[in-house]
């Protein structure tokens, strides 16, 4: 007699595929974070084999979640919340960056704070990939001041300023001050037509 497949692990496969699409990881990508084999994922995400727990918690990992984000075991209702200094962080040569939204299935926005020294510019090294087609992004300049670089022109932005702009152009933030700057950038994906 075959042992019983416990639903809420049996359903996670089209959820681990949106939350690896969220966080624009490819299989390979998230075989690499979490150990578990591409075609191990593959057949997870298309529902063909249902993980272990151990293989769910690895996979859980890859996605910078605890296994019971993964399974939803302690979501209640619609209300996900990501507690202050615990968002996915990234960045490089003097920009740093927090995700503030959790990597739900989904989400249509993204919402990040940048904090730039002196003399640093988003779009290096350790930044997020560039927008998809049609994403738009509103920005506000908590602290400082910055310039925004996009598709060719300047704009000055001082603290309390707000700007958006089509993401997907080519575009990055730049602190020409001495002072370090910080900045919250919300992304819309795919508003625009292209």
């Amino acid at each position: 007699m075959a042992a019983a497949v416990d639903p809420t692990i049996a359903a996670v496969g089209p959820r681990v595929k949106a939350l690896r699409e969220a966080m624009d990881l490819s299989l390979r990508d998230l075989a690499e974070r979490s150990g578990v084999s591409a075609p191990m994922l593959s057949q997870v995400e298309r529902g063909e084999t249902s993980p272990t727990l151990q293989i769910a918690s690895r996979i859980a990992s890859g996605l910078e979640l605890r296994l019971s984000q993964l399974l939803r075991l302690d979501e209640e209702g619609m209300v996900s919340v990501v507690r202050s200094g615990e968002g996915r962080r990234g960045g490089a040569g003097g920009h740093a960056y927090e995700v503030l939204t959790p990597p739900l299935p989904g989400l249509r926005a993204e919402v990040t704070r940048h904090t730039l020294k002196a003399g640093a510019v988003t779009g290096g090294p350790g930044d997020p990939p560039r927008h998809e087609p049609g994403a738009r992004e509103t920005a506000v300049v908590e602290q400082g001041a910055l310039t925004l670089h996009v598709d060719g022109a300047e704009h000055a932005l001082h603290s309390g300023d707000c700007v958006t702009f089509d993401a997907d152009l080519p575009h990055h933030f730049a602190n020409h001050s001495e002072e370090e700057a910080v900045l919250l950038a919300i992304v819309s994906a795919g508003l625009r037509r292209s």
